[in-house]
C-alpha cells in the first residue's frame, strides 16, 4: 500500500486539495467494488473495468470467430482514416505543437506542477532517462533502418527524386537530397509531432492532480467542462475510451516486436516466418511479462529497463563505432538541418502530392502517438511533479526528440550507405526496396557490419525485453484507469491486462496482420483525438485559475 503521504503517490490529494478552485465530494476508489475471488484480491471500478472487460473478450471472440470478415474491417477502417481524415489528424496534430509553444511564451509558463511550493522530485539526468524511456519503445529497432531507407527511395516525402532511376540504374546525384529528406522524414514521425500529444496528455493529467487535488484519472481533466457529471457515464465513457486506446496502440507494438523477433530469429536460427510463430511468441513473452508484474515495479519492470538500456546503449555504439562513423554521424547531422528547414513542408495537411509518405505512414504515426497518449502521459506526470509549465513543455518536446535523432540518424545513415556503396548485393535494398520485408531490415544492416550473429542475436533480445517492459507498463497504467484512479489495487488485476493485450496482439495479427495493427490504432485514435482536443480547453482554464491565484 502506498503511503497517504508519499509525494511520489499521484493519487494523494491531501497536500494540495485545500488549495484547489475545483470543489468536489467525489473520493479516489468510492465507486469501487473490492473483494476476495478465491486466492485473488481485486478492487475495480464498477463500470469501467466492467464494461472494458467484456468489451475486450468480445471483441478477441468475434475477430477468432470471423478472421477473414474482420480481416476485411480493418482494412476498411485503415483506408478511411488515411484516406478520408488525413488532413484532419494531421491538423489536429499541427495544433497540438501551437498549443504546447503557446504554454511556453505565455505567463502560463511560470506556473509549478503541485503548486508554488512544489519542487522535482529527480534530478535532471534521472528525468530525462525516464521520458525517453517512457515513449520509446519496439520502434527503435523496428523502424530505425526500415524508414529513412524507405523514404529515401520508395515514399519520397515532398516528392524528392528517388536515387533509383526507371532502369533500376542509380543516380548519384539524386543521392544527398534522397538521404537528407528520407532521414528528415522519419525524424518527422518520431520528433516533437508525437511527443506534443503526451505533453497535452500529461499536463492535463499533471494539473488537475497536483494543482487541483482531483483523482489521478483522465475523466478529471474534464471537470471544468462536465463538473461533478465527470463521476458519471460521461467519465466512465471518457475513461473507457482511454483503455481501449492504449490497449491497441500497445497491441501494435507488440504485434511488431513479435513480427520482428520472428524474422530475426529466422535470420539468425534459420525458424520459419508465420503468423503461427508469432502467435507463440507473444504468448511466451506474454508470460515473462506476467512474472514481471507479479514481482512488482521494484522487482520487475525496473531490473528490465535497466537491462534494457544498458543493452540498446551497448547496441547503438557498436553500430556507431563498426560501421562507417564520419558517415553515421554527418548523416544525423544532415538530416537533422533539412527536418528544421523542411519542418512547415513536411506538416502542411493540404497542397501536397506525396500519399504515399503521408497518408501511408504520417497518418498511421500520429495515431499511433494518440493511442499511446494515456500511457505515456500518466507516466510522463507521474515523474514530472515539481516541474515549472514552461520547463516541463521544453524537455519534454525536446530531449527525447533528440535521443531519437541520434539513433535514427545513426542507424538510418549506416543503412543508406550500405545501399549506395553497393545496391546490388545490399540486403537492406532487398527487405526493403525491392521485396518489401519490414521487420528484416534491421537485420538486412547488421549483416554488413562485424559479428553479425552475435549483434543479430541482441537486436532480438532487445525487441523481447522492449515487448515485456511495455506490456508490464501498460498493464499498470490500464489498471489504474479501470480501479479508478487508484495506484495500488491487486496486482492479479495487472495480469488480467497484461494477458488481454497479448490477446489483442494475437487477434489482430491473426485477423489481418500489419493493416490490422494499424486499424486498431486508427479506430481508437479517432474519437480519443477529440478529448484531448477537448483537454486542451481544460488545461487553458485550470492555468489560467492558477496564474490568478498567483496574482491575487
Amino acid at each position: 500500500m502506498n503511503d497517504p503521504k508519499d509525494p511520489k503517490d499521484p493519487s494523494d490529494q491531501s497536500s494540495h486539495a485545500a488549495n484547489s478552485d475545483m470543489d468536489t465530494d467525489y473520493v479516489v476508489g468510492q465507486d469501487n467494488i473490492e473483494g476476495q475471488l478465491g486466492p485473488f484480491g481485486f478492487d475495480i471500478h464498477n463500470r469501467v473495468f466492467i464494461v472494458s472487460a467484456i468489451a475486450s473478450v468480445i471483441f478477441i471472440v468475434l475477430t477468432l470467430l470471423f478472421p477473414e470478415r474482420a480481416g476485411n474491417m480493418f482494412q476498411s477502417i485503415v483506408a478511411f482514416s488515411t484516406g478520408t481524415l488525413d488532413w484532419y489528424f494531421m491538423i489536429v496534430v499541427d495544433f497540438f505543437i501551437l498549443f504546447c509553444l503557446a504554454l511556453v511564451v505565455l505567463p502560463h509558463g511560470k506556473i509549478r506542477l503541485g503548486g508554488p511550493d512544489a519542487r522535482p522530485e529527480y534530478g535532471y539526468l534521472s528525468w530525462f532517462s525516464m521520458l525517453f524511456a517512457a515513449g520509446i519503445g519496439i520502434g527503435l529497432l523496428f523502424f530505425g533502418v526500415l524508414e529513412p531507407v524507405y523514404h529515401a527511395n520508395v515514399s519520397l516525402p515532398l516528392g524528392i527524386p528517388s536515387p533509383f532511376g526507371s532502369d533500376g540504374e542509380l543516380n548519384p546525384e539524386a543521392i544527398a537530397e534522397a538521404t537528407n529528406l528520407g532521414i528528415a522524414g522519419t525524424y518527422l514521425h518520431w520528433g516533437i509531432h508525437g511527443w506534443a500529444v503526451y505533453v497535452v496528455m500529461a499536463l492535463a493529467l499533471s494539473i488537475f492532480t497536483y494543482n487541483k487535488g482531483l483523482p489521478f484519472s483522465i475523466r478529471s481533466a474534464f471537470f471544468p467542462i462536465l463538473g461533478d457529471r465527470v463521476w458519471g457515464w460521461w467519465g466512465h465513457a471518457i475513461d473507457i475510451l482511454a483503455v481501449f486506446s492504449t490497449l491497441f496502440g500497445l497491441a501494435t507494438s507488440l504485434g511488431l516486436g513479435a513480427q520482428q523477433a520472428n524474422a530475426g530469429m529466422n535470420f539468425v536460427f534459420g525458424l520459419e516466418v508465420s503468423t503461427a510463430t508469432q502467435v507463440i511468441i507473444i504468448v511466451l513473452v506474454t508470460a515473462v511479462a506476467l512474472v514481471s508484474v507479479w514481482r512488482g515495479l521494484e522487482g520487475g519492470v525496473k531490473k528490465l529497463s535497466e537491462i534494457n538500456m544498458f543493452l540498446a546503449v551497448l547496441f547503438f555504439f557498436f553500430v556507431l563505432f563498426a560501421g562507417p562513423t564520419l558517415v553515421a554521424l554527418s548523416g544525423f547531422w544532415t538530416g537533422l538541418t533539412t527536418y528544421v528547414t523542411e519542418f512547415a513542408a513536411l506538416s502542411a495537411p493540404f497542397g501536397r502530392d506525396d500519399d504515399a509518405y503521408r497518408q501511408a505512414w504520417t497518418i498511421f504515426y500520429w495515431a499511433w502517438w494518440i493511442s499511446w497518449a494515456p500511457f505515456v502521459g500518466m507516466f510522463i506526470a507521474r515523474v514530472s511533479r515539481g516541474r515549472t509549465v514552461r520547463e516541463f513543455v521544453t524537455c519534454v518536446l525536446v530531449i527525447p526528440s533528440l535521443f531519437i535523432f541520434v539513433w535514427m540518424g545513426v542507424f538510418g545513415a549506416t543503412a543508406l550507405d550500405q545501399l549506395y556503396a553497393d545496391p546490388a548485393s545490399s540486403l537492406v535494398k532487398e527487405y526493403v526496396i525491392d521485396n518489401y520485408s519490414p521487420e528484416l531490415s534491421l537485420f538486412g544492416m547488421l549483416n554488413e557490419l562485424p559479428l553479425t550473429g552475435l549483434m543479430s542475436t541482441l537486436g532480438i533480445v532487445l525487441a523481447l525485453i522492449f515487448f515485456v517492459t511495455s506490456s508490464d507498463s501498460g498493464s499498470l497504467v490500464i489498471d489504474t484507469i479501470t480501479a479508478g484512479g487508484k495506484v495500488d489495487a491487486p496486482r492479479t488485476q495487472r495480469m488480467f491486462w497484461a494477458s488481454v493485450e497479448g490477446l489483442i496482439a494475437i487477434v489482430l495479427l491473426i485477423g489481418g496482420g500489419l493493416s490490422a495493427l494499424q486499424a486498431g490504432v486508427t479506430a481508437t485514435a479517432i474519437p480519443f483525438s477529440i478529448v484531448m482536443l477537448l483537454m486542451c480547453y481544460s488545461i487553458v482554464t485550470a492555468l489560467n485559475g492558477e496564474l490568478y491565484r498567483l496574482h491575487d
